[in-house]
């Protein structure tokens, strides 16, 4: 498959995970997906993990972030995909399944219903729509993910139903077993929908919507779930790419007022050669504690973000990155290097990302 951002091919939904180069055999296609990273958090935590992070999240440590094998098999009418994965992000993104459950990035099977119109439906775990950043890096022109994927859901489970309209227009429809959730103490389902809209080939617009119960052990309290965003990805020539995304979701309590939690993100990017490349990010991210509680004694989880990333492309199939990247509330979320509530935190990272 051809490579978001690279050359003026149609442009890749980079919030899904189907975008590695395959090896081809017969009617099975492999391929494979490592991520390293060391990280540095100047506020020093003192379990080695950055707060409010699943990607990427140890301090002071050479680590891998995610590992996996892509197997897929497709035929005229029927199709599969396993991917186990390993790695910091699995760890504390899968903590909350049990057994081998926690190792799993992606595992469907799909029937084609229609050939005419190419219409598929699929049941398993896959990827999730919501966003424009998925948990694999090599997609993305930030190396760290932003908050916005950090608090929605990076993978799905139930079914769900491809519909391409024409060539521009594409629908897809989830029965789900809830949000970012394998095995569901909540057996009430959810409902999403997808819609991608490709005016030109130099342009993707994204929508999403997800309704359904929160009800699990975590948060007792929680009831109904209601949640949309949008996104915009853009690539107008060789040297410019851009994203940028938005999204509101709120949350349904027993007995008391519904919460909400909102974002806003831009991400740039500028290529001086083929190879080498500058990239950057602001973002705003406020949560009334759906997915983010403050570590400190703050009520509403409020803050900034603003980084930048030198990416060079070591490789058709490898990228070297090293991003600095600064946190700034307006309250104190942050904790320094002595455990004293703080408005800002600083992180610089560098990783070796290599696929095949």
């Amino acid at each position: 498959m051809s490579l978001p951002f690279v050359g003026l091919a149609q442009i890749v939904n980079t919030a899904t995970m189907d975008t590695l180069e395959s090896t081809v055999i017969g009617h099975l296609a492999v391929g494979g997906y490592l991520d390293t990273y060391y990280g540095y958090n100047f506020s020093q935590p003192q379990n080695g993990t950055n707060p409010y992070f699943v990607s990427s999240n140890r301090h002071d440590e050479m680590n891998i972030n995610l590992a996996y094998l892509d197997l897929r098999y497709k035929s005229t009418n029927f199709r599969f995909r396993f991917v186990p994965g390993y790695g910091t992000y699995m760890n504390s993104n899968y903590a909350n399944e049990v057994g081998t459950l926690k190792n799993i990035v992606e595992a469907n099977a799909g029937i084609r219903l229609s050939a005419k119109r190419n219409i598929w439906l699929d049941i398993g775990v896959f990827g999730s729509p919501y966003t424009n950043e998925s948990a694999i890096s090599k997609d993305h022109l930030m190396y760290t993910r932003s908050f916005a994927p950090e608090n929605t859901p990076y993978f799905l489970s139930g079914l769900k139903v491809s519909v391409p309209l024409n060539q521009k227009w594409s629908t897809y429809f989830y029965l789900l077993n809830g949000w970012q959730v394998i095995q569901s103490d909540d057996k009430n389902k959810a409902i999403g929908t997808q819609i991608e809209y490709r005016p030109t080939k130099k342009i993707l617009f994204n929508w999403d919507t997800y309704i359904g119960s929160n009800n699990v052990k975590q948060s007792p309290d929680f009831r109904m779930r209601y949640f949309t965003d949008v996104y915009w990805i853009y690539k107008p020539n060789e040297k410019w790419d851009a994203t940028a995304g938005a999204y509101l979701g709120l949350q349904e309590r027993i007995n008391a007022s519904t919460l909400k939690w909102w974002q806003l993100n831009f991400i740039g990017r500028y290529h001086f050669t083929e190879l080498l490349s500058l990239s950057g990010r602001i973002e705003y991210y406020e949560d009334e504690g759906v997915s983010l509680r403050s570590i400190t004694t703050a009520a509403i989880f409020r803050s900034y973000s603003s980084g930048l990333c030198l990416n060079y492309k070591a490789n058709h199939n490898a990228l070297v990155r090293v991003e600095g990247r600064q946190f700034f509330s307006p309250d104190k979320l942050y904790l320094d290097e002595n455990i004293n509530p703080s408005k800002y935190s600083f992180q610089l990272v560098a990783s070796v990302t290599a696929w095949f």
